[in-house]
């Protein structure tokens, strides 16, 4: 699989929801939802994440902002 940049995706191997931001060799890039230091991940590794992922991520980020957890 090779997903689209921007998109949003699972990483199978630690359940980590992020969004493609690109390919680099034989790898996937991904930042988490929010913003953050960016991790590779092999195509295989990688899935189209489910609306409640992206949701439940997306609350997670809001949550951690609210707590100051965030910048």
């Amino acid at each position: 699989m090779k997903p689209p940049i921007s998109s949003y995706v699972v990483d199978t191997r630690t359940g980590r929801v992020g969004v493609v931001m690109g390919h680099e060799g034989p790898y996937v890039q991904l930042r988490p939802f929010g913003g953050g230091r960016e991790w590779d991940c092999a195509p295989e590794d990688a899935r189209r994440a489910t609306l409640a992922e992206r949701l439940s991520a997306a609350t997670a980020y809001a949550n951690a902002r609210s707590r100051g957890e965030v910048p």
